[in-house]
Parts: C-alpha cells; sequence; structure tokens
C-alpha cells in the first residue's frame, strides 16, 4: 500500500516537473515563428498603409518571417482598432495607429478606442508633416500677413479641409487658437475634393499634407506659408515651421505608429522594437518614405505611449477651445 502511495507521490511530481519545463520551454520559444499580420485602418494606397507596406517589409527580413498587411476600413479606423484590441497579445497582430485614432477618442468619446487604455504601443516609426497653403487670390505672402487679415475680417474667409475632424480640419482648428482667429471652416468629403475647390479659388486656405501639395507650390497655383512640424519638412527645407515664425510648439502631423493588444510579453515588445528601430534606420526604408514624403521618426514603447498622451492633451484642448461639436451623437 504504501509502496503504491509513494510511486503516485512521485509520479504526480514527475508531471509537475515536467509540466513546469514545458511552460519554460514555450516562454522561451523563439518569436516569431509565423507571419505577423499589420492591420490598417485605411483603405490600400493611403500614407498610413504606404507606411505599414514598407516598415513590414523591411521588419519581417530582419525577424525572418512574413509580415503582411490587411486594410480594415471603417470609422475612420475605428473598426480596425477594435478588431487588434480583441486579438491575442502575442505579437502576431499589430495595429497602424495614427493621429485620427486620438482625434476620434477626444471627438467621440467612449465609442472610439482610446489608444491609452484599449492598446499597448510598441513603437512610433514616422509622420507627414502639413503645410499652410493659400490660394494667390487672397494676396497674402506670409504667416504674419495671412494672421492680421483674418483678425481684420473675422469668419469671412474660408479655409477647406478633407471632412470634419479629419486631421487637416484639427490643423486649423489648432493654428485659428493660437492664432486667436477665426475662419469659415469649409468640410469636403475627402482631400481631392477640397484641394479642388482650393485650386480653383472657391477657397482661400487649407492645411494639406506636405507630399501632395508641393507640386502645386512649384508651379505657383498654391502659395506655401509655412509647415506645420517642430522641425522643417524635408521635402520643403526652405519653408519655415510654424513653430519659428511665432506659433510656438505649433506641431500638427500625420503621424504613424505600431501597438497590440494589451499584455503583449516583454520580450516580444523588446525583440519588435528593435527590429523596427534596425528598419527604419535602413537605406532601403529611408529612401523608400521620402519618397512618399514621410519622415521617420522612430520612438521606443514608452516614448511613444507619451507622445499619445501629449496629443491626446492637445487635441482636447483644441475642440474644448473652439466650443464645437465635432460629430452628433
Amino acid at each position: 500500500m504504501k509502496q503504491r502511495y509513494f510511486l503516485q507521490i512521485g509520479l504526480i511530481v514527475a508531471l509537475g516537473i515536467l509540466n513546469l519545463l514545458n511552460s519554460k520551454a514555450f516562454a522561451q520559444s523563439p518569436y516569431p515563428i509565423k507571419p505577423i499580420k499589420i492591420i490598417v485602418g485605411f483603405a490600400p494606397g493611403s500614407s498610413s498603409d504606404v507606411a505599414a507596406r514598407v516598415i513590414g517589409e523591411k521588419v519581417g527580413q530582419i525577424l525572418g518571417q512574413s509580415v503582411i498587411v490587411e486594410n480594415k476600413p471603417g470609422g475612420s479606423s475605428n473598426v480596425a482598432a477594435k478588431l487588434v484590441s480583441s486579438s491575442s497579445p502575442d505579437g502576431y497582430t499589430l495595429y497602424l495607429s495614427t493621429v485620427a485614432n486620438v482625434i476620434n477618442t477626444v471627438a467621440k468619446g467612449s465609442s472610439e478606442i482610446d489608444l491609452s487604455k484599449d492598446l499597448s504601443t510598441v513603437s512610433m516609426i514616422g509622420s507627414v508633416p502639413n503645410i499652410l497653403v493659400v490660394h494667390p487670390s487672397l494676396g497674402v505672402n506670409s504667416v504674419n500677413e495671412l494672421i492680421q487679415l483674418l483678425k481684420s475680417k473675422p469668419n469671412e474667409i474660408a479655409y477647406a479641409s478633407a471632412g470634419n475632424g479629419t486631421a487637416l480640419h484639427m490643423a486649423a482648428m489648432l493654428f485659428s487658437m493660437m492664432a486667436d482667429v477665426q475662419m469659415i471652416h469649409v468640410p469636403y468629403q475627402g482631400s481631392n475634393a477640397a484641394m479642388t475647390d482650393l485650386l480653383a479659388g472657391r477657397t482661400s486656405v487649407m492645411f494639406v499634407p506636405a507630399s501632395t501639395v508641393m507640386q502645386y507650390v512649384q508651379t505657383g497655383k498654391l502659395k506655401a506659408l509655412a509647415s506645420t512640424g517642430l522641425k522643417r519638412a524635408f521635402v520643403a527645407p526652405d519653408i519655415a515651421t510654424l513653430n519659428e515664425l511665432g506659433l510656438s510648439g505649433f506641431e500638427s502631423t500625420v503621424w504613424f505608429g505600431l501597438m497590440s493588444p494589451l499584455g503583449l510579453p516583454e520580450p516580444i515588445q523588446k525583440a519588435l522594437n528593435k527590429a523596427i528601430d534596425t528598419a527604419i534606420q535602413s537605406p532601403e526604408v529611408q529612401a523608400q518614405f521620402k519618397l512618399q514624403g514621410i519622415e521617420s521618426s522612430y520612438l521606443n514603447n514608452k516614448d511613444f505611449a507619451a507622445y499619445i498622451k501629449s496629443e491626446n492633451d492637445k487635441w482636447t484642448r483644441v475642440i474644448k477651445n473652439s466650443n464645437i461639436k465635432l460629430y452628433a451623437n
């Protein structure tokens, strides 16, 4: 009887040790062992989609696994964000977050994914600065002249945007707040329609991504007054920033960063950070980013989280100061 008892105890102990060894082996298993997905909340060809594909290809080469980009547009990228937030935090499903997510959260509230609470930061990868442009018929040649004109004609001059609550709309709102001016907002369904009317002179002012507007500046169809990053855009090095021209701290860019579901294990976090940092610094990614007008802006997970918080605080102030309702309930 005693012999059988000790045999049973021994078997239980042996099984426990075996399970412990298996769990340690599993925890220390190499990453990645299968393809990684990056979910993008906008259609193929968008700047965020391009950024995800460029960085994904190089990260895949570094990690030795394919990185597949899946587009899940809808709800100003909220559909994709919700999909990733409910996925397993195993490093195989990542989300390409943008400034649109922060604006959604600030403007719409709890119905949106909150990047600071519902997802984990991996790293920031890049941004596209905007250019403040005016139609030549407006007759201004500098930011100061524009501000003085707007002060003399409050709510008389129209600015275009790609839609209510878009990053381009928010850039104009930030400008209006910091310069203490008032303009008429004319929202369009997309940037192409907005640009068409701006080029025709039916609107006078617009914030436009640097990657798409410089061709019109170079041909004289539009006048560039300033860029919106904290540093000058590499595609327009001769154009001063609003930060330089008196609106200290002005920054409004379309930024991109990779995020994961909550609970990403630290070893996987570190592996992704290292691979993304290496990828961004590679000549291939730098060349492709420049071709698309994307500024590389690597931040690790902690710095990226701090940046998202600063963006959340900034756009909250802008919306409250403007005292407008961006979306109907």
